[in-house]
């Protein structure tokens, strides 16, 4: 296990292009870190200057205390998994774990253990002499897998391993990667663009925008206290609703609607936001069908539903606010009609639309 710091990583490159900015993280060693965010917002740059992949423009990045900028990847006893998997397509399962140990010149007999005992927590004692096409996309992936963790390093470095799984695999390797990760106990990074992979794995999550940290917390506290409206519709699914509104004579009215919303702002954030835009959000999952007390009351359209067993997406048009509601399929209701929905006070947030923020309720 290892302990990592990075302090104020940049990433320029010689165009001038700015991937990564003021990058700042603390990770402890046996640690299982996210990071999460949309294509382009410098995840996966920033896995590689970890990896020694990519140059580091500013900033300084320690493991263990240890100075590693100018460290090349061998140095830094990092091991990484593709996206691509990157088997040795002409070598056995058993030659494609061997590899990395035989390149250290470890001992057959030692070698032959590791590889055993490794196949065996992985589940491909019965594939070690098959070649990497003759296995399915989930063996291939625990093949890739088994190579990085063969080698006992500090650090394992996962970037978008999942992605070219079908959805039953995915759920079936995330709970693999999962298990080897509580066995193992080396620290780990792992970059997706999944956000449910994010939340069902880590123990932190950094989320990334434009190369901007936007936050970083437990899944729980990403999901209940998003600091931003990025985070609070970039985490969940489906994602956060928001509904424009306005601050008016004390009240938070939605905009295009008849709606008058009372506020539950301290009197000086009241003061503060009055005439300003602001938005309304809240959970698919936090309405209560109906109309009821201490709470947000809505009249809205139902445009189309979506039933998926457990539950039932809703789809529903509020003013000018297209919403999803999450409600039980019991009590589906039908299209074309027009139903009253409420959010509990203690599930609705409210933005500052200048700033994006979150606006701290009393």
């Amino acid at each position: 296990m290892a302990y990592l710091s990075l302090q104020g990583i940049n990433k320029i490159y010689p165009n001038g292009f700015h991937a990564v900015h003021d990058f700042n993280l603390e990770i402890e060693q046996g640690e299982f870190i996210c990071l999460v965010g949309p294509s382009g917002c410098g995840k996966s740059t920033t896995l590689r200057m970890i990896a020694g992949l990519e140059n580091i423009s500013k900033g300084e990045f320690l493991i263990d205390g240890v100075r590693a900028n100018e460290m090349g990847p061998r140095e830094r006893e990092i091991a990484m998994v593709f996206q691509s998997y990157a088997l040795y397509p002409h070598m056995s399962v058993y030659d494609n774990l061997a590899f990395g140990l035989t390149l250290q010149g470890v001992d057959d007999d030692i070698i032959e253990e590791k590889v055993n005992n490794i196949a065996r927590i992985l589940g491909l004692t019965d594939y070690l002499d098959r070649k990497p096409r003759a296995l399915s996309g989930g063996q291939r992936q625990r093949v890739a897998v088994g190579r990085a963790i063969i080698r006992k390093v500090g650090v394992f470095l996962m970037d978008e391993p999942l992605s070219n799984l079908d959805a039953k695999q995915r759920v079936t390797m995330r709970s693999e990667i999962t298990d080897i990760h509580r066995k193992v106990g080396s620290t780990t990074i792992y970059v997706t663009h999944d956000q449910t992979e994010a939340m069902t794995m880590a123990d932190r999550i950094v989320v990334m925008k434009d190369g901007y940290i936007q936050q970083v917390g437990t899944p729980f506290d990403l999901y209940f206290n998003p600091v931003n409206m990025f985070v609070a519709g970039f985490i969940g699914e489906p994602p956060m609703n928001f509904v424009n509104c306005s601050v008016e004579n004390g009240c938070i009215e939605a905009l295009g609607s008849n709606v008058a919303l009372n506020n539950i702002l301290s009197d000086d954030m009241l003061g503060k936001y009055e005439g300003k835009p602001v938005a309304l959000g809240f959970r698919p999952e936090g309405i209560v069908l109906g109309e009821v007390k201490n709470a947000y009351v809505f009249s809205a359209e139902v445009v189309l539903t979506e039933l998926l067993g457990d539950n039932t997406n809703v789809y529903v048009n509020v003013g000018e606010s297209s919403l999803i509601l999450k409600v039980d399929p019991h009590d589906t209701p039908k299209l074309d009609s027009t139903i009253t929905f409420s959010v509990p006070y203690e599930n609705a947030y409210l933005f500052d639309l200048d700033t994006e923020l979150v606006i701290e309720k009393k």
